[in-house]
């Protein structure tokens, strides 16, 4: 087993009971930037991770993302693992943080779907019909559809357009790697 500190085991207990294994609310004792040192460790670790919060579900936000939506902290399969629990593949299916999709008529959703069209998008248009400046439409590349999501953006030089970004047509669910 992993060696874990008593705030961690703490948290990971803890979320290992709540619907989709939800991390928050976190210790009472544990605030401000101590919180901050404990859960960039377990994120680091991969342990926790970091989803979009559903506001409907009143789900607990962790920290704003800046476009008016907030992210939550879930325990990941390796995080509950750290304190001995198996995922438990022989229960029901339930969605799972890794299987979110964005919800339709955001900025994001706008994005997924012109790098889906079949000729893609340049950082200009993108800019266009998300008011974005550029460094936010790439770190949303980078970031929300990457990392987060686990999408592929592929990229290439063509020629009157610059570069264009891409992501392979669209499938009943949004993969994470």
């Amino acid at each position: 087993m992993t060696q874990l500190s008593d705030t961690q085991a703490l948290i990971l207990s803890a979320a290992a009971q709540r619907p989709e294994h939800i991390a928050l609310p976190l210790p009472e004792s544990l605030r401000g930037g101590a919180a901050a040192k404990v859960v960039g460790a377990m994120l680091a670790k991969g342990f926790l991770e970091e989803v979009e919060a559903d506001m409907r579900k009143g789900e607990l936000v962790w920290r704003e993302t800046g476009d008016g939506h907030g992210v939550t902290l879930v325990a990941t399969d390796a995080g509950l693992a750290a304190i001995g629990i198996e995922p438990d593949t022989a229960a029901a299916p339930e969605p799972a943080p890794k299987t979110r999709t964005p919800r339709e008529g955001t900025k994001q959703a706008t994005l997924i779907a012109m790098l889906r069209a079949p000729g893609g998008a340049t950082i200009e248009e993108i800019m266009a019909a998300t008011g974005w400046q550029s460094h936010t439409v790439r770190g949303a590349m980078a970031g929300a559809l990457k990392k987060r999501l686990g999408l592929e953006v592929t990229s290439e030089k063509v020629e009157g357009r610059g570069r264009v970004y891409k992501l392979p047509a669209a499938c009943g669910h949004l993969p994470k790697k």
